[in-house]
């Protein structure tokens, strides 16, 4: 069995907005990571459920898990990044019900040289393993994600 880092060692997210809380699985082409619905969470549904929509985040944020590890196994830091859409978000269920856990995968369909690549992602229940959403993600790692920021706000 592999042991992981931390969660808050590999992505920047911090507080209410680190929402997958640990590191199943990484390899080359993958990531796998587990997060459970919280109740009290500032995403919640009066019933206590979480949104289907969060699901992009969630997703989002295990890319960012693969591509910080593939850093951190290169000896580089992790680096920021940016989620640049999505295609084909299809969610089974129109909210997750609170407390379940989730398995949350995402595999490497393509990456350049400049930073952009895709990611096959899906979403199961951690307790059977249904799915409950798919997408393939566009993301972005610049070289420099001050200057990207920069640039992207004086278009």
């Amino acid at each position: 069995m592999t042991s992981y880092p931390a969660i808050e060692t590999v992505l920047g997210h911090r507080g209410d907005m680190l929402l997958v809380h640990a590191i199943e699985h990484v390899d080359a082409t993958q990531a796998c990571c587990t997060a459970k619905t919280d109740s009290a969470a500032w995403y919640a549904s009066e019933a206590g459920d979480m949104p289907a929509w969060i699901g992009i985040e969630l997703m989002a944020q295990t890319v960012g898990v693969h591509v910080g590890m593939l850093a951190r196994m290169q000896g580089r830091p992790p680096r920021l990044g940016a989620l640049l859409g999505t295609r084909k978000y299809t969610a089974m269920m129109a909210c997750l019900p609170a407390g379940k856990g989730l398995r949350i995968q995402a595999t490497q369909a393509f990456r350049d040289d400049t930073g952009v690549g895709a990611y096959d992602c899906r979403i199961e229940l951690a307790d059977g393993g249904e799915t409950v959403a798919e997408a393939t993600l566009t993301v972005f790692e610049p070289d420099d994600f001050q200057a990207f920021l920069y640039k992207e706000r004086t278009l």
